[in-house]
């Protein structure tokens, strides 16, 4: 017997579907938000630096609203492994794009950091979300998002650990991924609402590559309902990664194509919220998937519609 009807899609049990971050609301029953990433990092995974430059970051940003994303996720530190940023440095090169680009829109703004004291920062310079890859590592992360109104994403990575972020692991192993991940995010949602932050601003992230082979990742996505069977609205940060270019053979030029296909796999497995790095090639797809998904009219239905259409 199939695990779903095939005629329906996946629909998560979110337990807070309608979502107010920042002046928006989002429906995550029948609706998919565009995070779309600017790093402001000299050694980004996938620009290497293109929006290091502060103007470059906060003109990226802007173009990536007036392209289709619903939020926009910044960030100063990469994931991989590497020396230590302070953290003063890993503000100065966040806090002024918050800023500047808050005062340019009123889109979603998120901020991608593992340490209280910068989320702090960035929520007071304007920001609507702290993206924490490290699941809390830091003990003092949730208790500052839950004194404020921001939405708290708690994403699975070894670094959740004691050894801490931009750690080199050595092929690290998992009983059955998809179990493992939403043990940890389950015990970690526990402590941030011990911690203070209401239920109804938290979203999970599966973590997509970080700490996890190909394989890891493939299976990851086929059994992302049991992740998102938690009862969060799930986040998933796919695009360009390696796992992407290991099974197309395909530098980070060249995984866009996968990276729509991901995305698109994705949401019909309960994704609410795709991380992406070409956002106007990510709305196109991401509209068609809504309306497979019967969420989405079609915006101009003529085709056959008429005795005279041809």
């Amino acid at each position: 017997m199939p695990e779903h009807d095939a005629d329906e899609p996946y629909l998560p049990p979110i337990a807070h579907p309608l979502r107010a971050i920042g002046t928006h609301t989002f429906d995550f029953g029948r609706q998919v938000a565009i995070m779309a990433i600017v790093n402001r990092t000299p050694d980004s995974f996938y620009d290497q630096g293109r929006t290091f430059g502060l103007e470059a970051a906060v003109t990226a940003s802007i173009d990536a609203v007036a392209a289709g994303a619903d939020w926009v996720d910044i960030g100063g530190v990469p994931f991989a492994p590497g020396e230590a940023l302070p953290v003063d440095e890993e503000i100065e090169r966040i806090v002024p794009v918050v800023r500047e680009l808050r005062a340019a829109s009123d889109v979603v703004i998120s901020v991608d950091t593992f340490h209280a004291a910068v989320a702090a920062a960035a929520i007071e310079a304007g920001a609507d979300v702290i993206n924490d890859t490290t699941a809390l590592h830091d003990a003092e992360m949730a208790r500052v998002v839950a004194g404020s109104d921001a939405t708290l994403v708690i994403t699975h990575s070894l670094a959740a650990d004691s050894a801490g972020p931009r750690t080199q692991y050595g092929s690290p192993t998992y009983l059955a991924v998809e179990d493992d991940v939403a043990a940890l995010l389950r015990t970690r949602v526990a402590r941030a609402v011990d911690d203070g932050v209401r239920d109804d601003r938290i979203v999970l992230d599966p973590g997509f590559d970080l700490n996890k082979n190909t394989a890891d990742s493939l299976r990851l996505a086929r059994r992302l309902p049991v992740v998102c069977d938690l009862g969060f609205p799930v986040l998933a940060a796919m695009s360009n990664k390696d796992f992407i270019g290991e099974v197309l053979d395909a530098p980070k030029a060249e995984r866009v194509d996968g990276s729509l296909a991901a995305a698109v796999f994705a949401i019909t497995r309960g994704a609410r919220i795709v991380r992406v790095h070409e956002t106007a090639r990510t709305r196109d797809a991401v509209r068609m998937a809504e309306a497979f998904m019967g969420w989405r009219e079609p915006a101009d239905p003529i085709h056959n519609m008429s005795a005279f259409n041809v």
